[in-house]
């Protein structure tokens, strides 16, 4: 499975589940790290956890990918979910406000998200 596939099919998990203000970038020419960074927010720490949750199950059982690494947790206000070649990155508002980390990857190019609503597989 190609690495957009998983970004998208990451953010059609996060839509299932009300995440908001979802974000696709494509990273490839702007860093090595990996290719996709997938941003979403959740209103509160157990909306973090279902978002989290969401996206592993999705991923696992439609992709069968497992994260190499996660980071975080709902009490944080920030989880990092690493795929490799997808970069799961899931805030509360305040959180996503304060590191702005789409800012790091403004050189990147926002993927639409027009096409997630459907299955990516």
């Amino acid at each position: 499975m190609k690495a957009l596939d998983i970004a998208k099919l990451a953010a059609k998990a996060i839509d299932d589940k009300k995440g908001e203000d979802i974000r696709i970038v494509d990273i490839r020419k702007v860093s090595p790290i990996a290719d996709y960074v997938v941003i979403a927010s959740a209103d509160t720490s157990p909306h973090l956890k279902a978002l989290e949750a969401e996206v592993s199950k999705q991923l696992r059982e439609k992709a069968k990918q497992t994260s190499k690494r996660e980071s975080g947790s709902p009490e944080s206000a920030w989880i990092v979910m690493d795929y490799f070649d997808v970069i799961v990155h899931l805030f509360t508002p305040e959180a996503r406000a304060y590191y702005d980390i789409e800012t790091l990857w403004a050189k990147g190019k926002s993927v639409p998200l027009a096409d997630t609503a459907q299955d990516p597989l």
